[in-house]
């Protein structure tokens, strides 16, 4: 498969090859849309519409992925990136939960 510069892509166009990935992927498995509909628990026209690029929600996409047994792919996708030692060190054991933001441009004054 060749690589493509997704970042050049527009948001619809990076969606068309997502779906298109998927379409090709069930086909090589020699899965009807049917088939996948029934194994990933959803209407065979959600399929369809997922497969036309149609906007879909996350969860379908990742009922497709269970279906193909291929959740795992979305570990290489976005790893767990952890906690560095130094931040652990500054939440003192604690996990962050919220970001404070960019500091840049800031003023420390309130209008309040």
């Amino acid at each position: 498969m060749k690589n493509m510069d997704l970042n050049r892509l527009s948001d619809d166009d990076v969606l068309l090859e997502l779906t298109q990935r998927i379409k090709k992927r069930r086909l090589n498995l020699n899965i009807t849309q049917e088939e996948l509909s029934k194994n990933a628990g959803v209407h065979v026209q959600t399929i369809k519409n997922f497969e036309s690029g149609k906007a879909t929600t996350l969860l379908t996409f990742i009922q497709i992925l269970r279906a193909f047994g291929e959740l795992d792919a979305l570990s290489l996708f976005l790893p767990d990136p952890g906690i560095s030692p130094v931040e652990l060190l500054k939440l003192k054991g604690k996990e962050r939960e919220r970001a404070s933001g960019s500091s840049k441009g800031k003023s420390n004054k309130s209008p309040w």
